[in-house]
């Protein structure tokens, strides 16, 4: 297995747990636990504090070929919180904060030490964008949400 880059943590708070990964290996995970350090309630969707930003304690040095994606968790996501603004440029050096959002009708809690989103390492790639009058067919062609079936 191809190890990744290293990855500095820096703890902001005594209650920050490290990024770790549940299942190592062959077939391990793909994103690492990310854990709150502090309390929320996260009011229902429509209500104030249906979206709030969760502090983890930690401040990340990405190297500058990486950065992360922060993603749900599946089990959160069943009870309808979800994550929003997930993207950590390698340049970033501040407290890395969840954006939770509660979709649901009931409020949810977070204790310090739940696991709260995953953080997911990629490698950055800086594109070119060439503007074109036209692009490649293709048998998808425009078809977007839903084109494939349900």
């Amino acid at each position: 297995m191809k190890m990744g880059p290293k990855i500095l943590v820096q703890r902001l708070l005594d209650s920050a747990q490290m990024p770790r990964y549940a299942h190592a290996g062959a077939y391990g995970d793909l994103a690492a636990d990310l854990f709150a350090a502090e309390a929320a309630v996260l009011s229902p969707l429509g209500e104030p504090g249906s979206t709030q930003a969760v502090r983890t304690g930690l401040a990340l040095e990405l190297p500058s070929t990486h950065g992360a994606l922060v993603e749900d968790r599946s089990g959160l996501a069943m009870r309808g919180v979800t994550t929003l603004a997930g993207v950590i440029d390698p340049g970033y050096r501040g407290e890395l904060k969840i954006v939770l959002t509660n979709l649901s009708s009931e409020p949810q809690t977070v204790a310090p030490g739940h696991r709260i989103a995953q953080l997911r390492i990629v490698e950055r790639i800086q594109a070119t964008f060439e503007e074109t009058n036209m692009l490649a067919e293709t048998p998808r062609g425009g078809g977007g949400f839903g084109s494939t079936g349900t």
